[in-house]
């Protein structure tokens, strides 16, 4: 493995990116304490979650292409200095008294779609900041950010805030995008260039252009629907999680946060070990293991109900779900050309999070309909499927 430096616009890059995700991880602690401070709903509670993850199926496609006509910098600057603005409309509404649900489910609305754009654009800026050869590396620092930021820091700082105040907590967020927006700005003047694009045609198509284009790869399509059906998986078992630890486990609330808190130091280990585990391009053989272990490990729940066992479980798929992400969007930057990889994380990045969404309905309905052990058995049928597809679509001509 090389020992290169990543440099300093990377970590640049790195820091800003941070610090977005630290103002989501705040975000998604607050924005339900608000909701239920305003509704007893849980249907009004449920909306301002639904809106946050909306934006994916409905702006996620529109945002690849847009990313592959402007400059990553510019797309950086412009996303969250639009959710800086949402953000302090929210602050005074809510300092003011006068907020509402449907304000605020606007403005999760709004901001999911800022975060469409942003974590698209982000995608195309890194094989621009490092050299080819440490994609992994970086992509592994990226992911390793983002779950510090959304599972170890942001949500118990945006809980802690909202205690001391309903306004707080956005505030803390609009503050950590402002500072975000200035990182991106001092990166270098190349990502704030468009990308070249191949043909006229190419612009023209927009959106259809990148999904003609993904639908002829046999192994990069393959690689975007095995790992969206893991996601299903993943989801479907993960949702109904809460009712295993009370039901089965006997947890309790406390319980049940220790357990999610494990997996997400998993994740973190696994952003981290990605890097060296594809070192000489191993992308099929890990990609391979990756899925294999992330939706077939869950199947050990639905034959014993022991506590190490769901500690197991949470921290080896959370640590495998990282090498899985940091590989596939790696080995996604190295096989599309530039002037599509917009489009093509984009439509990626819409599939999985549709997949999810689908995944932890149907989690529900089968727990619902043959008890709560029946999603960990569908996510091992899963990891059998995805895996053997994986290696028939990539096997070496």
């Amino acid at each position: 493995m090389t020992t290169e430096s990543l440099g300093r616009p990377f970590w640049t890059f790195w820091t800003a990116a941070s610090l977005a995700n630290i103002g989501d991880g705040i975000r998604v602690a607050a924005f339900p304490l608000l909701a239920a401070s305003l509704t007893a709903s849980p249907a009004g509670v449920a909306a301002v979650a639904a809106a946050q993850a909306l934006p994916w199926l409905v702006t996620g496609l529109a945002a690849g292409a847009l990313a592959d006509r402007r400059g990553a910098r510019t797309l950086l600057v412009w996303a969250d200095a639009a959710r800086v603005t949402v953000l302090a409309v929210l602050v005074v509404a809510v300092a003011a008294g006068w907020v509402s649900l449907p304000l605020v489910v606007l403005a999760s609305f709004l901001l999911g779609v800022g975060e469409t754009v942003r974590d698209t654009a982000a995608q195309t800026a890194v094989p621009g900041l490092v050299p080819a050869a440490l994609l992994e590396r970086a992509n592994g620092r990226l992911v390793a950010g983002e779950v510090v930021g959304n599972e170890f820091v942001g949500p118990p700082v945006g809980a802690a805030l909202f205690v001391a105040g309903a306004a707080l907590p956005f505030a803390a967020n609009g503050a950590s995008l402002a500072l975000a927006v200035l990182l991106v700005l001092s990166l270098p003047l190349t990502l704030a260039a468009r990308p070249a694009v191949a043909e006229a045609s190419e612009v023209r198509d927009g959106v259809w252009a990148g999904l003609r284009w993904l639908v002829r790869q046999r192994v990069l399509g393959t690689m975007i629907l095995a790992c969206a059906a893991v996601s299903a998986a993943d989801s479907g078992w993960f949702a109904i999680l809460v009712l295993y630890a009370r039901d089965v486990l006997h947890t309790g609330a406390v319980g049940f946060g220790v357990l999610l808190a494990t997996g997400a130091l998993g994740g973190l280990l696994g952003s981290f070990a990605a890097d060296r585990l594809v070192a000489g391009r191993r992308h099929r053989a890990v990609l391979a293991w990756s899925l294999a272990i992330t939706a077939g490990v869950p199947a050990l729940l639905a034959v014993t109900s022991q506590l190490w066992a769901a500690v197991l479980v949470v921290v080896v798929t959370s640590g495998s779900f990282a090498v899985l992400n940091v590989t596939a969007v790696s080995l996604r930057q190295r096989a599309v050309p530039r002037e599509l990889l917009g489009r093509v994380v984009a439509a990626g990045r819409t599939v999985a999070f549709g997949a999810a969404a689908l995944g932890a309905l149907l989690g529900g309905v089968l727990a619902a309909a043959a008890g709560v052990q029946a999603p960990f058995v569908l996510s091992g049928a899963v990891a059998v499927a995805a895996t053997t597809a994986w290696l028939a679509a990539s096997r070496p001509a």
